[in-house]
């Protein structure tokens, strides 16, 4: 028998500027213009977090790409003015000057956008229905990937999963943390984002929980249930899927670490 088919598994971590990095992650006087291009160098992907707070140039995106190697990845948390509102459906002119205001110069490097909610959003299956339909499958030609990261306890039944998939929309799985989980596989591709580093432990994790993430990582790719996490449902169709695994929170000191440790554990 051939090996199993599987999806790419990208691991990376929230931002790339954080003080406490020029001393733990960075090279001791590396110019801080350069430190896109140093972590692209370690990890595989990078969620950018600044687009959550406010635009972005078009000519920033195309820096970002520029400073990154080929095959490298990032995924965008999408405005908050998109999804910390009461009326989901009235969202569309935010989401629409995301998708155009230069997002795409990120050009293939471009993965998934991750929508996040607050925790105190409740699940409206009406208006969460109407919001998902505001998401646009592809634009300039490029196709879009979608995860929405809720965070209230309502969204943990079948009737969002069984939405999320009609969509093709992913549920980001939330871990090691204070967040309700949601596991199932309802996209092409897993999005994680996982938060469980500690100050005592070196890598993050210890030796057992980086290993145990990495086989997660490698079920999840293979389309199978991963161990020890919380589905809605069981029993998912095993469909290869790509998987963005993001170390994020926690013990953020450690996060790059953490995320590199994965990366040999996968290599």
């Amino acid at each position: 028998m051939g090996k199993k088919a599987k999806g790419t598994i990208r691991i990376g971590i929230g931002g790339w500027v954080y003080e406490p990095w020029r001393h733990s992650f960075y090279p001791e006087g590396l110019p801080q213009k350069r430190e896109l291009e140093f972590a692209s160098s370690k990890l595989t992907s990078i969620e950018i977090n600044g687009t959550y707070y406010g635009s972005q140039k078009p000519e920033s995106f195309a820096k970002w790409h520029d400073e990154t190697p080929e095959g490298f990845v990032f995924s965008v948390k999408a405005p908050r003015f998109a999804t910390n509102r009461r009326v989901l459906a009235e969202a569309g002119p935010s989401i629409e000057r995301f998708i155009t205001g230069g997002l795409m110069a990120l050009k293939a490097k471009l993965g998934p956008i991750n929508w996040q909610f607050l925790p105190t959003k409740h699940f409206d299956p009406v208006d969460f229905a109407a919001f998902l339909k505001l998401l646009p499958a592809s634009h300039e030609g490029h196709a879009l990937r979608h995860a929405v990261e809720v965070r209230h306890e309502s969204f943990r039944t079948q009737a969002f999963v069984d939405m999320l998939r009609d969509h093709g929309a992913a549920a980001v799985l939330s871990a090691d943390g204070a967040y309700p989980q949601i596991a199932d596989a309802t996209a092409p591709f897993v999005y994680a984002r996982i938060m469980g580093t500690t100050e005592h432990e070196p890598l993050g994790y210890s030796a057992a929980g980086l290993d145990d993430w990495a086989a997660r990582a490698k079920a999840m790719a293979r389309g199978q249930a991963p161990k020890g996490l919380h589905c809605v449902q069981s029993g998912a169709a095993e469909t290869p899927r790509d998987v963005y695994l993001y170390v994020i929170s926690g013990h953020k000191v450690h996060n790059p670490q953490a995320a590199m440790a994965l990366i040999d554990r996968l290599e």
